[in-house]
Parts: C-alpha cells; sequence; structure tokens
C-alpha cells in the first residue's frame, strides 16, 4: 500500500478510472459544528490518496471537478453523511453513487451488522483496526497510525462493491438498490435542511 498525501487538493493529472472509493473524515459527526477535514480516494489498485482540506477556503477545484463527474462512479460506505458533508463545506453535488452499507442492508438481511468492519471481516476476512476513528482530524500534524487508518476506509471498498453486487443481483434486488443510491443526495439534503431525525415517510409523522 501507498499513501499518497495531498495539501488542500488532488495534484493535476491524478486518473482514478471510472470508479472511485471515497471517505471522509471530520471533526465530528454534526453537520451544524464539526468540519470537514480529510477526503480520502483509492481507484481500488491498493493505494489510497488523502487530501487535508484548507478549512478556511475549501480551494480544491479538482477534487470538486471529480465529485461532480457524472462518468466517474463513486463508492462510498454510508453516503448519506459523506455526502451532506462535501455538498455543505465543498459545494457539490456527487453522483453517481454506490454506497456499501445500503447494498450490506439490503442483501445481508441475516445480520445487524452492517459496519465496514463487519462487512471487511466477513467477506474479505480483513480486521480492520478503528484505533484511530476518534482521533483529532482537524490537527495541522496527522500520525502516520492516522494516515493509515483514513486509507483503510477506501482501500476495500471496490471489493466490497463486487461481491454485494453479486449478491445483490442474485437475490433480485439491483434495481431497489440503485433506486436507494440515486435517493442519497436527496438524503443529505434532508439531514442538511434539518430532518436528519425524523423519518418523513414514517405513519408517526403527520
Amino acid at each position: 500500500m501507498t499513501i499518497h498525501f495531498h495539501k488542500n487538493d488532488l495534484p493535476d493529472g491524478v486518473d482514478f478510472g471510472r470508479s472511485v472509493a471515497v471517505d471522509t473524515e471530520t471533526q465530528g459527526l454534526s453537520l451544524v459544528r464539526d468540519k470537514l477535514c480529510l477526503v480520502q480516494l483509492s481507484a481500488g489498485d491498493g493505494d489510497a490518496h488523502i487530501v487535508q482540506m484548507d478549512r478556511a477556503a475549501y480551494d480544491c477545484p479538482n477534487l470538486k471537478a471529480l465529485m461532480n463527474n457524472p462518468d466517474v462512479e463513486k463508492i462510498f460506505h454510508y453516503a448519506r453523511f459523506d455526502l451532506a458533508m462535501m455538498k455543505r463545506d465543498l459545494g457539490v453535488e456527487t453522483s453517481p453513487v454506490y454506497c456499501t452499507k445500503i447494498a450490506s442492508a439490503l442483501v445481508r438481511t441475516y445480520t445487524d451488522g452492517h459496519g465496514l468492519k463487519n462487512l471487511c471481516k466477513e467477506l474479505l476476512n480483513i480486521d480492520l483496526s478503528k484505533q484511530q476513528q476518534s482521533s483529532d482530524w482537524a490537527s495541522e500534524s496527522l500520525s502516520q497510525a492516522q494516515l493509515s487508518y483514513a486509507a483503510s476506509d477506501v482501500l476495500y471498498l471496490h471489493q466490497l462493491q463486487r461481491i454485494l453486487t453479486a449478491r445483490l443481483t442474485r437475490e433480485n434486488r439491483m434495481d431497489m438498490a440503485k433506486a436507494c443510491f440515486e435517493f442519497l443526495p436527496t438524503r443529505a439534503d434532508l439531514d442538511l435542511a434539518g430532518w436528519s431525525e425524523v423519518d418523513i415517510f414514517s405513519h408517526s409523522f403527520r
């Protein structure tokens, strides 16, 4: 594994092909209070690119162009949060999207464990360390342990996508999954607009 660390933006000429795995690290989980700190990306080739954001400006035209590119599929795990964060701080409409957490929930109905660590253990026999999950991602200087953790969140998403897509196809749920993926930007918009904890589709919401 090679980790390519970039300040403020992706360099010119980085090509992820037709599909890029994406994740973010933030100061916390609040869409009101906490800011986007890192964006991690991988082409599924065993390497990771980590972009440390300039939180004063978010001037990253290459990264924004990639997220806006309709010809490049973006693979996330729990895309709902990442899409909201990137729309709020980067001003991008990220699409098209594939979410391995949604895919897992639709096809791995024999378990409630749909976290990335659960998926990597069961489907790839890989133990992900979550030791650095709660750390200071706003720090100007990141440790090697932090960078390795951040990279691990994107390195395996292409493999998981292939396995989950095969299972969705087997169970005739691929169309349902695609409809969910297409709804994710709207779900992120609802979160940003204040409906993060309210299910407007619920019978009780009337």
